[in-house]
């Protein structure tokens, strides 16, 4: 089960910073990462993580966006500053998995961010 939080109302160039709690350990998945979804819009990818560091970004996070993890306590974040209206969206938490030679995928329930103009 992922549970994200810390997702709101923010003001047009502000910070905000994501939190996704993981009930397993996260050395069980592959990556980890977080997508967006805006109104009417399909769901991007807007950083991964891999468990052994290897961050990616995707076009509209680089240079504003961090996403870290916090092993010991099954975490990881998303840093987000520089925010516009753009950035509205449903914020959510994704992790991957390989297990016995089998995939799967976990879905957090999705942390809303609104930026205002």
């Amino acid at each position: 089960q992922l549970v994200e939080s810390g997702g709101g109302l923010v003001q047009f160039g502000g910070s905000l910073k994501l939190s996704c709690f993981a009930s397993a350990s996260i050395h069980s998945f592959n990556v980890m990462a977080w997508y967006r979804q805006a109104p009417g819009k399909q769901r991007d990818l807007v950083a991964s993580i891999r468990i052994g560091g290897t961050t990616d970004y995707g076009d509209s996070a680089k240079g504003r966006f961090t996403i870290s993890i916090n092993g010991a306590k099954n975490t990881i974040f998303l840093q987000m500053s520089s925010l516009t209206p753009e950035d509205t969206a449903v914020y959510y938490c994704h992790a991957d998995q390989l297990y016995m030679g089998e995939r799967f995928e976990y879905w957090g329930q999705g942390t809303p961010v609104t930026v205002s103009s």
